[in-house]
């Protein structure tokens, strides 16, 4: 992973039937000592949530972690949102920091 670029994941879990709408998101940030920190945020979509930091050793720790996480909530049936430009099967959506 390059230093300017933050990777994410989106999730959404949505249920009319009972007033559900909620999100999930899932990214892997270097901290400012060179770890890497597992950021997750969630809560109902259109207001604030949580957010949770983890720090790891090193980035495959991270994307460990991240993977399990993304496991658990897709069992309880959270779906990846996909975004502009991206392709079906793409779990990533890059930022560049410039832009």
């Amino acid at each position: 992973m390059a230093q300017d670029t933050i990777q994410y994941l989106v999730l959404h879990r949505c249920d009319p039937s009972c007033n559900m709408a909620r999100y999930y998101v899932l990214s892997i940030e270097p901290s400012l000592f060179g770890d890497a920190t597992l950021i997750r945020e969630w809560g109902r979509i259109g207001r604030p949530g949580q957010r949770r930091v983890e720090l790891y050793e090193n980035q495959s720790c991270a994307v460990e972690v991240l993977e399990t996480w993304l496991q658990r909530k897709q069992r309880r049936g959270y779906l990846l949102r996909g975004g502009e430009g991206q392709k079906s099967g793409e779990l990533w959506i890059s930022l560049s920091a410039g832009s």
